[in-house]
């Protein structure tokens, strides 16, 4: 369901002697009942509404301990609910307290926090997702989305095999997607609204990666395949808009617009680089036109074009007027400039480095800055594939952009080869394990230099990955202690044929299965931990890819240095995912912040955060003093690579507040787009280094074009309040069992994964016979409410409501919001207690009505005919982010 939109929903019911009317308005979000309803508020019936959501408290906490899931929290008070009731009687006046009319609902709201139990720097098994992961990005709250190369899968789509899927962040499932052109080492980028494009791939290609069936104008490549049913991707441009997989993937505005006939770029590009300007335009930069291990041939005498194989030349998208133009970059950098590290910088030029050489670069104007040399001869770029990022951009360093470079390799020039192979048995070096800082526009005016940083600790890694946290840190992840990227074609290497490698087609081996955290800001010396971490049991070497999701957790899934399909080989092509939970989902609460915008700009007005009391621990002056807003974009993630990815932190002040709340005051993005290009971003609350889940916005109008900028958000000071704590302590607030008890320590032994579940409450009933007789009525009226009892036309109702599986919220159909919970019988003990009726049928799922009528179906008797009939809804409209 998407958030923040108005929901409206309808059940009709009708059998020959009744019918039933459920109804309710809102929306969905902080405030999930619309106040502006007309609700009866009589002080009789506030009593019954807050005596049974208590009471519903209660069965829930019950129903989650039975079920493993820790109960941390509800919405501080019932009174703050949403609540009414709708009903008429026959004479269509306002339904009277506890009187039972023709037809009536009952509407409550509210939300709840679960938090599932899971173990801190370990993995879990993330579900498979049918195609390999070699290309990966999040979506949206719901969506992760996978991109494979044109292959053997046993997955279908449309009659060939997928290579395209949508991986479901809540249930662990994927569903396959359909895509027309080859993706094979594609690159990607976001866009300001929110959708996501990639470019290039392979050209179309049948078994063990043949050229395609049908063959393009210079009778070699292919430009579609019999089999595979691919077309040549090389020039392609493909977009989509990120849905969710209730909904088609492969039809209408959810599907892949990839059709290279209307929309392509003017090159053919494979393993080119991408990067965003502060416009959202996208550069595309330099790749192989088709090709093999290295980007060149030996010996070197085009390095431009390398004799039609190579692409040294840069376009926009969207298209400028124009022809691409070469550029020199990657003519002195021939050989080793596939997928080149790109970062685009404050002043609008852009930061790259390939082979060992580094440059500033204006691409309006297609002049260049050289920086120094990358150190002690590492590659970082494909196919040594080092790991790479921007630092975060906060206000204690004014927003100064480092890299990091760590890992590669330092082999000798000529031991990478030429297209066919590399000359030399790779998997046998060592990858480095040097990691490098630089800063490419320092704001003190000195000359950037490249800066020693501490080493990868154990081992050296090649196509390990960093993943940006939440709280700052870095998460290295995926890789081999020996060799590099890439798989063996025919040839093998220069000295052993493909047949004879030790490892399958991999030219890497030794998997590095357990990851390592950095931390940018600790002291030199002090900045790599593998304390308590976790090693994975699955090996993710060439072709592996990692995404952080909207709760703090980190995807990882892919690894296949294979031709094509093969499930036999040393590194085999991989399908399972796996799901890492860092060091933080040790604590046993985490922030939970409200009225978070779904916008932001470059400057302007600043806004305001809620946190809640009940969701941290300790002094509330020092969780105000500790608490970080930042905002992330994770990339699209291949090679090692994480496209687009960075970490900003908004500034902010605070207020304490005597409920134990705290307000953030927020700043607006720094007015530079450059800083933070326009796009869909992930923001987080951070309190003493705990993360709360992130909410999706869009910074930026959305639209490619000049962004809207405004002066610098003035921000107010900040205000403590002394003797006020959170937690338990607080003024407000429901903690975990785990939870300290407010003097700012926390158990660290259970760890949690937290989700908000808005809910809407929906009791609706009907008379389906009245009393005929006082007998008839004591009769029933004695009835035990563990047994209750039906009339025909109440299991009538029931079997039509094992159909019922979907209903329509906002013009959106089929989706699943029956999906109930289970209540136990102290519910309808309260109801029955409370004058409210007699006792009354409860309906958990279609399996229990299925269950609950035949075991029922035997009992009609006589007296079973006078009873009312009342179906109880618990209808889970949403999970959000909190």
């Amino acid at each position: 369901m998407k958030h923040s939109r108005t929901y409206t929903t309808s059940l009709e019911l009708d059998d020959a002697s009744s019918r039933l009317i459920v109804a309710g308005t809102g929306k969905v979000g902080s405030q999930l009942c619309d106040r502006n309803l007309d609700l009866d508020t009589g002080v009789e019936r506030s009593k019954v509404v807050a005596w049974n959501i208590w009471d519903l408290m209660t069965t829930m906490r019950k129903s989650a301990t039975e079920n493993a899931v820790d109960w941390v929290g509800v919405v501080e008070d019932a009174w703050k609910m949403g609540w009414g009731w709708y009903g008429e009687k026959k004479d269509g006046s306002d339904l009277a307290p506890y009187a039972w009319g023709k037809r009536g609902a009952l509407l409550l709201g509210g939300s709840v926090m679960l938090a599932s139990a899971v173990s801190p720097n370990a993995f879990e098994d993330g579900g498979t997702t049918q195609v390999s992961a070699l290309m990966m990005f999040l979506g949206n709250e719901n969506s992760v989305y996978i991109l494979d190369k044109a292959e053997a899968n046993a997955a279908q789509v449309n009659g060939h095999p997928a290579w395209g899927a949508v991986w479901d962040i809540h249930e662990r499932t994927s569903v396959v997607q359909d895509i027309r052109t080859n993706t094979f080492c594609a690159s990607g980028m976001h866009l300001p609204n929110g959708s996501f494009v990639t470019f290039g791939g392979y050209d179309a290609v049948g078994p063990a990666q043949a050229h395609g069936s049908q063959k393009n104008s210079d009778g070699q490549t292919g430009a579609w395949d019999a089999q595979y049913q691919d077309f040549d991707g090389r020039k392609a441009i493909r977009i989509v808009k990120l849905c969710t997989i209730v909904d088609d993937l492969n039809t209408g505005d959810c599907a892949w617009f990839d059709d290279p006939t209307q929309l392509a770029m003017k090159k053919f590009r494979w393993y080119s680089a991408v990067e965003p300007t502060g416009d959202g335009e996208v550069v595309i930069i330099g790749g192989f036109v088709t090709g093999g291990y290295v980007n060149r041939w030996l010996p070197n005498t085009d390095p431009a074009f390398e004799n039609g194989m190579a692409e040294p030349m840069f376009e926009f998208f969207p298209a400028r007027v124009g022809e691409p133009q070469i550029f020199d970059f990657l003519v002195q950098t021939s050989g080793l400039n596939a997928y080149a590290h790109t970062y685009l910088m404050p002043s609008g030029r852009m930061f790259l480095q390939a082979n060992l050489s580094t440059t500033l670069w204006d691409f309006n104007t297609n002049k260049e800055t050289p920086l120094p040399p990358m150190p002690k001869g590492v590659i970082r770029v494909y196919p040594a594939s080092g790991a790479t990022a921007m630092l975060p951009l906060t206000p204690a360093n004014n927003y100064e952009p480092t890299m990091i470079f760590c890992g590669g390799s330092d082999m000798e020039d000529e031991m990478w080869g030429d297209y066919l192979q590399p000359r030399f048995d790779t998997w046998t070096y060592p990858a480095s394990k040097d990691c490098q800082r630089i800063t490419p526009e320092p704001q003190d005016g000195s000359f950037p230099v490249y800066i020693q940083d501490d080493d990868i600790p154990d081992v050296g890694r090649t196509m390990g990955q960093f993943i940006a946290l939440p709280t700052g840190k870095y998460l290295l992840i995926n890789g081999a202690e020996f060799g590099t990227a890439g798989f063996a074609g025919p040839n093998g290497t220069s000295n052993t044929p493909l047949d004879q490698m030790p490892f399958g087609a991999s030219f890497a081996a030794g998997p590095v299965l357990k990851p390592a955290l950095y931390d940018p800001t600790a002291p030199l010396g002090k900045r790599w931990s593998q304390d308590n971490l976790t090693a994975s049991t699955i090996p993710r070497v060439y072709h592996s890819t990692a995404v952080l999701l909207p709760d703090g957790s980190v995807l990882i899934a892919g690894s296949n240095p294979n031709l094509d399909v093969n499930l036999s080989t040393t590194f085999p092509t991989e399908y399972r995912a796996e799901v890492y939970f860092p060091y933080y989902f040790s604590a046993p609460i985490r922030p939970s912040p409200q009225n978070v915008p779904k916008t932001l700009s470059y400057g302007g007005d600043y806004f305001n955060i809620t946190i809640r009391g009940s969701s941290y621990t300790g002094a509330a002056n020092s969780a105000a003093g500790s608490a970080t807003v930042v905002l992330i974009r994770g990339g699209f993630s291949t090679h090692a690579m994480q496209m687009g990815q960075r970490f900003l932190q908004l500034n902010n002040t605070y207020t304490v507040n005597a409920d134990s709340s705290i307000t953030l005051h927020v700043a607006q993005l720094p007015p530079n787009p450059n800083l933070f290009q326009p796009g869909p971003a992930l923001l987080f609350v951070n309190i003493h280094d705990v993360p709360s889940n992130g909410t999706f916005i869009i910074v930026g109008n959305g639209r490619i074009g000049k962004q809207p900028i405004y002066a610098a958000s003035t921000l107010p000071d900040s205000k403590c309040l002394d003797n006020i704590h959170g937690g338990t302590d607080g003024n407000a607030g429901t903690t975990s069992s785990s939870a300290s008890s407010g003097n700012g320590t926390q158990d660290m032994t259970t760890s949690k994964s937290l989700r908000r579940v808005n809910y809407v409450l929906l009791l609706g009933w009907m008379p389906k016979f009245r009393r005929h007789t006082e007998a008839a009525s004591t009769s029933s009226s004695q009835a035990s409410p563990s047994t209750p009892v039906h009339t025909p036309a109440f299991h009538s109702m029931m079997q039509q409501l094992r159909t019922l599986r979907t209903i329509s919220v906002d013009g959106y159909a089929n989706f699943p919001t029956l999906e109930m919970l289970k209540l136990d019988v102290r519910l309808i003990q309260a109801f029955v207690e409370l004058g409210m009726g007699p006792p009354w049928g409860l309906v958990s799922s279609s399996d229990d009505i299925a269950h609950e009528s035949s075991e029922e179906s035997e009992d009609d008797g006589e007296d079973n005919q006078n009873v009312y009939g009342v179906v109880f809804w618990w209808i889970v409209l949403m999970n959000s982010a909190v």
